[in-house]
């Protein structure tokens, strides 16, 4: 079958020379899948089978290109090769021909493999035609069972790709949700990472608990929950169209070495239990970063302060420096939980407000937000007018957990307009130091 050679199947755009690859070699998985659809990534992640030799191959490609090598698995013969903008895996042919390799996968339109050498589609499975009509179909009950993590990746991949589910895959799956134990914590953490990522994947999650596939991970998940994931979404957008720096950083990872962003933090903390110590242990067992875990009970811990009317300059500075980088991320929460109590509150009185009551994030949280996006704004981000060691040497004391007393002391002085000169800083402190 030729339908056509996609730009992204083209080897001129691969990190590797063609030439390198084995006769016959076969590209297959998601980099196929996404070029028929036409999808385009920045960071490539190519997937080849190999019918030998796959280890050795994949080798000799790292050797030749200085790349990073890890052999994922040596039993299965499975390596990858990590170039700067892309990843190239090499998996031995499974079974005595392609055709049985591509009969032991999850879905068809995971089951189509393109040959470089010849520029050829083959699509056993007929994967093509399922890419064509948006159905994520199974090859075979067996196939989902024999890795139950595909249960889970059949719902993130419908949500990615905006695809159905076929009914009889559907229903397939949630007679295998009881198998979903069987997985690791950190394969299925990727899966509902990948869904918390962005609002598609929203009410897939929320079928996937229904179905059984959430609960053994999060167990303190209800009902409720799906509700907040969706009250986070349109938070999220509402603070984005209100302030665009702000959306731009809610959508920003929370670190380099962590793709996880803080409105998927925010929808994570909605998904575990609200006390913040309770849900820093269940995401202990799910084997998320410190990073993560520190944003989620952050959020949790202070997103209903947000709501504080009238809250003293001394207050914010110290909600601020609390919050840190993690303020989008209990920002975007809070004001999700608050258009909740909004929305119940009119439910349950006889008076009714127009959509546009909604149309803009709670006023309390406006002032809040004004100040942290303003980074010469000092509650938020106070600039210090004296270090520590100027301190210990104007007024002569020793080295101590004071020193740090008064420097946060200073800053919110300085917030608050009775300091704005070293000299100030300097006078204030020793005037606290007498007291």
């Amino acid at each position: 079958m030729h339908y056509f050679v996609a730009s992204t199947l083209a080897p001129e755009n691969w990190p590797f020379s063609l030439a390198l690859l084995p006769k016959p070699a076969y590209m297959v998985g998601g980099a196929v899948r996404d070029a028929i659809l036409g999808r385009t990534r920045e960071y490539l992640d190519l997937d080849f089978i190999i019918p030998s030799n796959a280890v050795k191959v994949a080798r000799a490609i790292a050797h030749h290109y200085k790349a990073g090598f890890v052999l994922l698995d040596a039993e299965r013969q499975i390596a990858r090769v990590v170039f700067p903008h892309a990843t190239a895996d090499f998996a031995q042919q499974e079974g005595d021909s392609l055709e049985v390799d591509l009969h032991r996968r999850d879905f068809t339109i995971n089951a189509i493999a393109y040959n470089p050498h010849t520029q050829e589609i083959i699509d056993p499975l007929q994967g093509y035609a399922d890419l064509q009509q948006g159905i994520l179909r199974m090859i075979s009950p067996a196939n989902l069972e024999d890795d139950p993590l595909r249960l889970m990746r059949g719902y993130r991949q419908a949500a990615q790709l905006g695809f159905i589910i076929e009914p009889a895959t559907q229903i397939t799956i949630r007679s295998f949700a009881s198998h979903i134990s069987k997985v690791a914590a950190e394969r299925f953490r990727v899966e509902i990472g990948y869904l918390l990522a962005n609002s598609q994947g929203t009410p897939w999650i929320a079928t996937a608990w229904e179905d059984g596939l959430i609960t053994p991970f999060f167990k303190n998940a209800t009902r409720e929950s799906w509700i907040k994931l969706a009250a986070v979404d349109n938070a999220a957008a509402l603070l984005s169209q209100n302030w665009q720096e702000l959306g731009v950083q809610l959508q920003a990872y929370v670190r380099d070495t962590i793709k996880t962003t803080w409105v998927a933090i925010a929808k994570l903390a909605c998904l575990v239990n609200p006390d913040a110590e309770l849900a820093e242990i269940e995401l202990q067992e799910l084997t998320y970063s410190r990073a993560e875990i520190r944003g989620v009970t952050t959020a949790l811990k202070l997103s209903p302060q947000l709501k504080i009317v009238n809250m003293s300059l001394r207050e914010q500075y110290f909600l601020f420096q609390d919050a840190d980088i993690m303020f989008p991320a209990t920002v975007v929460l809070a004001v999700a939980l608050d258009n909740l109590v909004e929305a119940n509150k009119q439910l349950n009185t006889t008076a009714t407000k127009s959509d546009e009551s909604y149309a803009t994030p709670c006023q309390v949280f406006a002032p809040l937000i004004n100040r942290y996006l303003n980074p010469d704004d000092l509650v938020a981000h106070p600039t210090p007018l004296v270090s520590g060691k100027e301190l210990i040497i104007a007024l002569d004391i020793p080295a101590s957990p004071m020193v740090g007393k008064l420097l946060t002391e200073i800053a919110v002085a300085q917030a608050e307009g009775k300091v704005s000169t070293p000299i100030e800083a300097i006078a204030f402190a020793r005037q606290l130091g007498n007291l």
